[in-house]
């Protein structure tokens, strides 16, 4: 018998050979049948970027990391129009402005845990992330009574399975956005309005920042536009389902019929 035997590069270079060509076949039966690389993807868990509904509800919301110099006057705004929002605050923010946070609060909008140290929650054990919600909830709570809720933004939008378990071990909602206003990139208030009304739809959860340079001034103009075309602008506890529900690979939470 014939004994055949293949040195270390060789093999190494027929592994190769078999992993592209498993890979574009991979890759052509994903452009025939789209569904199969859902199936064959590591599902991911996903906070929740929007919701799934009939209604033409939607939700604002400020995070608060930095300044609140502008805060007061965002305030302002939302009371001539009698919207509540959901404002995000970090834990050195709060520490800075304890005053602004009972302000938020007895206005009437709901807040938000935006971790402690705004740090990349991905980069952080299941330990540290709990220490970062929990340090925040606190002091968010002595201050909010229970206008303090039980949703937590990312920094950066940052996130990884660890976070997203961990909240939902806490009793957190990860929460994310469909709509950026980008208004902390300082385009203009032109720019805000059209990032914000273009992309809006029924379900959105659209994000702003407290202290961005140009969002006093775009903002009235995109919540009368809102109203005016007949939304209904919510804080986020009130848009999004607390049970009954999956999130699809889109970041859209849909209600499950029990029918």
């Amino acid at each position: 018998m014939k004994i055949i035997y293949f040195s270390k590069n060789k093999i190494l270079r027929l592994a190769t050979v078999f992993l592209i060509a498993f890979i574009s076949i991979l890759y052509v039966q994903s452009v025939e049948y789209p569904g199969i690389m859902v199936f064959l993807a590591n599902k991911k868990e996903l906070p929740i970027y929007s919701v799934d509904t009939n209604e033409k509800k939607i939700a604002i919301s400020f995070d608060a990391a930095w300044g609140a110099e502008r805060t007061d006057e965002l305030l302002s705004i939302l009371r001539e129009r009698n919207i509540k929002t959901t404002f995000f605050l970090v834990g050195i923010w709060v520490d800075k402005y304890p005053e602004k946070v009972q302000e938020i609060a007895r206005a009437g909008h709901e807040i938000g845990n935006h971790s402690t140290t705004h740090p990349h929650m991905s980069k952080l054990s299941s330990e540290q992330i709990k220490n970062e919600l929990e340090t925040t909830q606190r002091k968010i709570e002595e201050l909010a009574g229970d206008r303090a809720v039980k949703l937590f933004r990312p920094p950066f939008g940052d996130y990884n399975d660890t976070l997203i378990l961990t909240c939902r071990n806490l009793g957190y909602y990860p929460i994310q956005w469909d709509v950026d206003s980008l208004d902390w990139k300082d385009y203009g208030a032109d720019h805000i309005v059209n990032q914000v009304l273009e992309k809006v739809k029924e379900g959105s959860i659209i994000l702003f920042h407290n202290d961005a340079k140009y969002t006093p001034t775009a903002l009235p103009v995109i919540l009368d536009k809102l109203i005016d075309d007949g939304y209904e602008i919510v804080p986020i506890s009130e848009l999004i389902y607390k049970n009954d529900y999956h999130i699809d690979h889109t970041g859209r939470q849909i209600k499950i019929s029990k029918e």
